[in-house]
């Protein structure tokens, strides 16, 4: 006869592990799997739908694959789910681009086995990780997004950066870190045009991200200081 099951058991967090290299996914999948706190929901090289699971973890290979809506529908369908992203890139644009497709984590390519798995905790837990550096950015990032509003450009700075009405339009769309098919669709434009148009802007701008192209703007259109 088997033994009833304990109906007060604490609940497993439930993972599906998206890893491009075989090692490290079933390294990763090993590890987790010795832990009662966590289960595998599963464990996979690529995937553009995910199982049922608490926590979607992702390595930097595979998020860049995802289509650029995967993770926004994935958490819209999944009210409660996350999404923890690792062996990222230490890049601001990169990063707030994830931030706001609405990743929970996001873990540098230094990061530890242990702190993986520490940051897997805190976000089953309601809380947000990542490095301290790209936070400070989160801060940057919005305290300006704040400043700027809606961001309209009077005529005298559009003539002093050399921006045209369009490019106006496009860079009020980059400060809110719309992708290029957000942009496009949001303007009735082919993303092939909006890319152009974000490239030319960099160029005038003498900015080597989109991010950057933000920040120069915001600097020339608002005060030094609050």
């Amino acid at each position: 006869m088997r033994p009833a099951k304990d109906a007060s058991a604490t609940p497993t967090t439930r993972l599906f592990l998206v890893i491009e290299n075989r090692m490290l996914r079933e390294a990763m999948t090993a590890l987790f799997r010795k832990l009662s706190e966590f289960s595998i929901a599963d464990s996979t090289r690529y995937s553009e739908t995910a199982s049922d699971c608490d926590i979607l973890l992702a390595d930097q290979a595979s998020a860049a694959a995802f289509p650029s809506n995967f993770i926004g529908d994935l958490l819209r369908f999944a009210p409660g789910r996350k999404v923890i992203l690792f062996g990222m890139d230490d890049d601001a644009e990169i990063f707030l681009q994830a931030v706001r497709s609405g990743v929970s984590g996001y873990l540098l390519a230094e990061a530890s086995a242990d702190d993986v798995i520490a940051a897997v905790r805190k976000v089953s837990k309601g809380e947000a990780v990542c490095p301290p550096l790209l936070c400070h950015h989160l801060f940057q990032f919005v305290a300006r997004t704040t400043r700027e509003g809606s961001m309209i450009l009077n005529q005298r700075l559009c003539v002093k950066l050399g921006l045209t009405a369009r490019q106006q339009q496009l860079v009020a769309f980059l400060a809110r870190g719309f992708t290029n098919k957000e942009i496009a669709e949001s303007m009735g434009l082919s993303e092939f045009t909006v890319k152009n148009h974000v490239h030319r802007i960099m160029r005038q701008l003498n900015a080597d991200s989109r991010y950057a192209a933000v920040q120069t703007v915001c600097d020339h259109n608002l005060p030094a200081t609050i």
